[in-house]
């Protein structure tokens, strides 16, 4: 899942992940400050959505599609965001999934499903936009989440990727600094969207939302940008 954004002709940026729930508030965020073009792995109605949705706004945005915890598809994902909108120097992995279930019926393919995305896909983005960004640099951002310091029921494999990413960010800053690139994640609060509005019932809701650092959820809701700039602030670990 790719998205290129650039703010002029001379900065790009391939954002990763950004077509459904939270993700899609995080491109049209970050068009509010930059400019870009949207990916998918397999929803392609919702990845045109957020792309028109960029367009309606002034930004400029083209469809891609691809598996980030797949070499061959990230690589071409750069390529063709670098075609479309100049060579990237900005990366936000943002791709991500999310299955809360029991622990005791995670299954090898249940693990793999959330890792090749969550953990996988991260260092193979990274990968490829270090071969993009030259001596002069570049950030990556990582998306991470409340629960990586804050696990839950029902959602311990998804937090440990979570977790894994937050270690992952403080590795790479420390050895990737030599090269002008910065390395760094931000954490989400809890979020209500459409793939975790379960969780948040009944007598749940207020003590997650007393975790978060603004002491409520957050309401995920792409035609509100101003709760969408706050979901992206709500936490940053800076390694």
């Amino acid at each position: 899942m790719l998205h290129g954004f650039r703010r002029s002709a001379s900065r790009a940026s391939a954002s990763c992940g950004s077509q459904k729930t939270s993700n899609n508030s995080s491109a049209i965020t970050l068009n509010d400050a930059i400019a870009p073009p949207v990916n998918y792995s397999s929803s392609e109605p919702a990845a045109r959505k957020v792309a028109g949705e960029i367009l309606a706004a002034g930004g400029k945005a083209v469809a891609i599609q691809g598996d980030v915890s797949n070499a061959e598809d990230v690589a071409r994902l750069f390529a063709e965001t670098k075609k479309a909108f100049g060579t990237p120097n900005v990366l936000v992995n943002n791709a991500g999934v999310f299955r809360p279930g029991p622990f005791v019926e995670t299954t090898g393919d249940t693990f793999h499903w959330h890792y090749n995305i969550n953990v996988l896909g991260p260092v193979l983005t990274t990968l490829e936009a270090i071969k993009y960004f030259g001596d002069k640099g570049g950030s990556i951002i990582n998306i991470s989440s409340i629960v990586a310091s804050h696990p839950r029921p029902m959602i311990a494999i998804y937090s440990s990727t979570k977790s894994a990413v937050e270690s992952l960010t403080r590795g790479l800053a420390l050895e990737l600094g030599g090269r002008n690139i910065r390395v760094n994640a931000i954490a989400s609060g809890h979020t209500v969207t459409e793939g975790t509005s379960a969780m948040f019932a009944g007598d749940v809701a207020p003590t997650l939302a007393n975790e978060s650092v603004f002491k409520r959820l957050v309401e995920h809701n792409s035609g509100q940008r101003g709760r969408a700039k706050a979901l992206q602030l709500y936490s940053c670990r800076i390694p």
